[in-house]
């Protein structure tokens, strides 16, 4: 016993003087004899002393750790070590170790964690390899040795600072052949390649596929690294993400497989099949108010498909463009209004040249210039609402707290129907005179 308390206040000394050398010198121990030294440093020393440990391991150490310490520890853990921490442990010690977190800083994790939908944040890993970068190379040698032992999944070695900024990655041959005290911030590569949490996941699979890299650091705003991405979960991701969002634009629910049972998949769609019939017999409608005016001209239903259409691909266009800023976090608050002025400006010059081509086809074609006017007209209403309406139905459905990709698509249609219908066909209304 008195070895063991002698040995304990040794440790406890090393932390006061070195923190990176004691850690070095914890994660070498047995698992439960390293815990108990850790729950018995003062927890201002702890705190330091956690930041320098692998987050597997700083997990391990808290499993089964006493309240009152684990309390008094939590309360000075930064959100983003917390949330890694979190992540590595089994339910039941999270939930205890949640329980001991402020409202405040549980909020905060809570907004760490929210990464948005098919961000490299949703599908990277918190088990990486991390060196301080005031560790010497024999003892990061050792280190790595060790963690192999225990079958640590290893990729590549980063090196970080106190506050865990990533300030580089460490090629293994310098290492080697570094002189045994040498720091690893004197032989660490520094212009290391990242990825920020918040990179859509198929634009970061494309960068890891030209550099031929098999996995990459991932850091937040201020260059913390929060964890990896390895190549193999980015492509399943990347086929995760696309086939969700191929299933939520049209109606099905995004967690919807293949072989979901009947039920399960009559739930998620029947409810959008009805959006759907409510929204043509809308479109349906308009057409009915005008069927005078098609009775007495009936090259105008010729014309109805291809104001759809153009109105179709035109709000699409707007629709994709902001679901992707959605995603990365690119448009705030103070930017949704001159977000949506764009993208109309943008549909009405695209209303001018796509009504100007149409018109002069359906004069040409019909030979009467009038009939161009109000296919012309009708297209730049058309495109201008398409315009609108796609940059303005998934900011008003994240507004009211819907998924923005949940059916967008859908609505988008039936918004450029009734509008592109409506105005086409009043225009004719108008003009009928010169039309008939």
């Amino acid at each position: 016993m008195d070895d063991q308390n002698a040995f304990l206040t040794f440790v406890q000394k090393s932390f006061a003087h070195d923190i990176a050398g004691a850690t070095f010198l914890l994660e070498g121990l047995p698992e439960d004899e390293a815990a108990r030294i850790f729950q018995a440093l003062p927890v201002d020393v702890a705190e330091k002393a956690i930041r320098n440990l692998q987050i597997s391991f700083a997990a391990e150490l808290l499993k089964n750790a006493e309240d009152g310490f684990l309390g008094a520890l939590a309360e000075r853990l930064d959100p983003q070590l917390a949330s890694a921490i979190l992540a590595q442990l089994p339910p039941e010690s999270r939930q205890h170790l949640k329980e001991r977190l402020s409202i405040k800083l549980q909020e905060q994790i809570r907004e760490h964690l929210e990464y948005p939908e098919g961000s490299v944040g949703r599908i990277m890993t918190a088990s990486y390899l991390a060196f301080n970068q005031k560790l010497r190379a024999e003892d990061a040698i050792e280190k790595i040795r060790s963690l192999a032992k225990r079958r640590y999944p290893v990729s590549y070695a980063y090196v970080v600072d106190d506050d865990n900024g990533l300030r580089g990655v460490l090629n293994m041959r310098d290492l080697m052949l570094a002189p045994p005290d040498q720091r690893l911030d004197t032989i660490i590569l520094p212009d290391v390649f990242s990825l920020h949490a918040f990179t859509d996941v198929q634009e970061a699979a494309s960068e890891l596929a030209r550099r031929k890299y098999f996995a990459a650091p991932v850091v937040d705003g201020t260059n913390h690294i929060v964890g990896i991405i390895k190549a193999e979960r980015m492509i399943q991701g990347v086929q995760e993400e696309a086939t969700q969002n191929i299933q939520k634009m049209f109606g099905a629910g995004g967690d919807e497989k293949a072989f979901s049972s009947i039920s399960f998949s009559l739930r998620k769609r029947l409810p959008w099949l009805h959006v759907n019939l409510a929204t043509a017999f809308m479109a349906a409608a308009v057409v009915a108010m005008f069927e005078g005016i098609i009775a007495k001209l009936t090259v105008l239903a010729v014309f109805l498909p291809v104001v759809a259409g153009q109105g179709g691909n035109a709000g699409a266009q707007s629709l994709a463009v902001v679901m992707r800023g959605i995603v990365m976090r690119e448009i705030p608050r103070d930017k949704i209004l001159p977000l949506i002025r764009k993208e109309a400006l943008l549909g009405t010059i695209n209303g001018v040249v796509i009504g100007i081509v149409t018109a002069v086809v359906a004069w040409v074609w019909h030979g009467n210039p009038y009939l161009g006017l109000v296919i012309g007209l009708g297209m730049l209403f058309n495109l201008f609402f398409a315009g609108l309406a796609g940059a303005s139905i998934p900011l008003l459905m994240r507004r009211i707290g819907l998924d923005p990709a949940q059916s967008s698509n859908i609505i988008l249609t039936t918004v450029t129907d009734v509008m592109g219908f409506m105005g086409f066909l009043s225009l004719a209304v108008i003009f009928q005179r010169f039309l008939l």
